[in-house]
Order: structure tokens, then sequence, then C-alpha cells
């Protein structure tokens, strides 16, 4: 089925906002701010950006670099940098082969991605100056490529939880997040709280990038352990709003220690987005 560039772009906002809808705790949400951005800010983002990551005529890297410059232009600030490395490939899957599986044609994209697509992402990264992000000997985003964007993405992929998905053809949200999110949407018909599971499942089982490039692996065991805590609870639970308290008080405590897991967050975005193309691709 062809989805179109507006019905796409609309796809994609929903998925934004679905997770600013959600309680994420240590992360940006209409429960709660931090990090010196706003709800505003991510909303303002994911409208100025949605355009450019789904022009057709675009090419992977391309949709990423002018979707990361016109957030840059909106919100002056980094909001958005993984959500759009890991919609833009989706987004791309539908748009070229509208007739696979989109976990196929995702495949088939990133197999594909060119030395070009490498050269635009590094310029979108570079712009959006993301924090903890330094020089390496190999793919540095502040030369001109001389790989292809997914060899790039296998070099930075022990590190960053984003760059993984290119190399594994996103099995966290394949396997993980889309599973977790459609038995919680099933559980309690509600977008935002399905998010939330993804969320915890995903913080549970794996370290935070963004946490870890600022602090290393100081704080991972215990964001585990309390990620761990919360999504025992939200499986064991009928009504989801039970566990607001204790949102409240894990935000509190992450963000008093500045830990924000936004590459968790950002892969929640993902998986959000996965879901809705494959239900739109279904229908």
């Amino acid at each position: 089925m062809n989805l179109s560039q507006d019905k796409l772009a609309e796809l994609y906002r929903q998925a934004c906002e679905v997770e600013l809808q959600a309680f994420k705790p240590g992360n940006v949400s209409i429960y709660s701010e931090g990090h010196d951005m706003t709800v505003e800010d991510f909303r303002r983002s994911a409208e100025v950006s949605a355009l450019p990551l789904c022009d057709v005529n675009y090419s992977l890297g391309e949709k990423i670099f002018y979707a990361i410059k016109a957030t840059r232009d909106a919100v002056g600030c980094n909001t958005n940098l993984g959500i759009i490395l890991l919609c833009a490939p989706l987004i791309q899957a539908v748009q070229t082969f509208p007739d696979l599986k989109l976990r196929v044609a995702l495949a088939k994209i990133l197999r594909n991605t060119t030395i070009d697509d490498a050269n635009w992402a590094f310029q979108a990264i570079t712009l959006a100056s993301p924090a903890g992000l330094g020089e390496v000997n190999n793919a540095d985003v502040n030369q001109n490529a001389t790989i292809t964007l997914q060899a790039a993405m296998q070099l930075a992929c022990d590190k960053d939880r984003v760059a993984l998905q290119y190399v594994t053809d996103y099995k966290d949200i394949f396997d993980l997040g889309v599973f977790r999110y459609n038995h919680a949407f099933n559980r309690w018909r509600e977008q935002s709280w399905a998010a939330v599971a993804v969320y915890a499942d995903l913080l549970s089982q794996f370290p935070d990038s963004h946490i870890e490039r600022k602090f290393g692996s100081r704080y991972s065991a215990r964001v585990a352990t309390m990620m761990g805590e919360l999504s025992d609870k939200l499986q064991n639970i009928d009504d989801p709003e039970q566990v607001k308290p204790l949102l409240h008080q894990m935000d509190s405590e992450l963000k008093s220690h500045g830990l924000n897991p936004g590459t968790s967050a950002d892969l929640t975005v993902a998986t959000v987005l996965t879901v809705f193309l494959e239900c739109s691709l279904c229908a």
C-alpha cells in the first residue's frame, strides 16, 4: 500500500506526540520538562522536521540533514537527532518498497546506504551537536565520509544504540519495542501508556547511550533496576495510572543527577512510528 507524503508526515508527528504524552522518568514529557528543553521545543521540532523527513524527492541522507536543519532553525537545540536518525530509514523504506513488509523493506534500505548518505548524515550530526560527541579515527563526522552510512554506524554501534539499529535491522524495535507496545496497548487501549511500557522495558534491558556518553557506566545498574521495577509493576496492574507516584519519584531522582535516557526515548518514538506504519500498511 502506498502512503502519501502527507500521511507519513502525519504518522510521524503523531508518534512524536504519543511519546511526549508518555510519562518517561528522566526525560521530557507533558508531566515533567527538564534538561533545558520544553515540551513545546519537541512539538515544534516534530512539526518542522516532518515535511523534509517525508519528502519523497530526498535521499535517506538528505532527509536526515534537512530535518535536522529545520529543527535547528526552529528551536536552536538538539531535540531530535536520534529520532530523525531512526525514523528516516523507516519512512524511506515505506516510500521505496511500499509492497514489502516493513521489516524486509527496512533491511533493504539499510544495506543499500551510500557514502553520500553518510556525508549528509555527518553534516546533520555536526549541526545538531549532540552531547558527548568527540573525534574518532575512522568515519569522524567532522570530515568527509569515505564509507557508507551503515558502515559508519557499524563503527559506532558499540557505543550508541541508535547506531546499533542500523546494523541489526532495528532488532530492538521489532523484537522488543513493537511486541511490548502492542501487548500494553491491547491491555489498556492507551497509546501513551503503551509507550511508557516500551521505554521502561528498553531501559531495564539496555544501558542508555545518552547517559553513558556523559557519565560512563556509573548509573547504568541503578537505572536498570529502577526501570525493571517499573516494568514489573506495569505488567501486573490493570490501571497504569496507579504507577504515577512511582513515576514522579523516579523522574525526580534521575533529573536530580542530570540523567536523561534520551536514546531510550528516541527508540520509543521509532517503536511507535513502526507500529503506526505497520497498521497503516495493513489497513
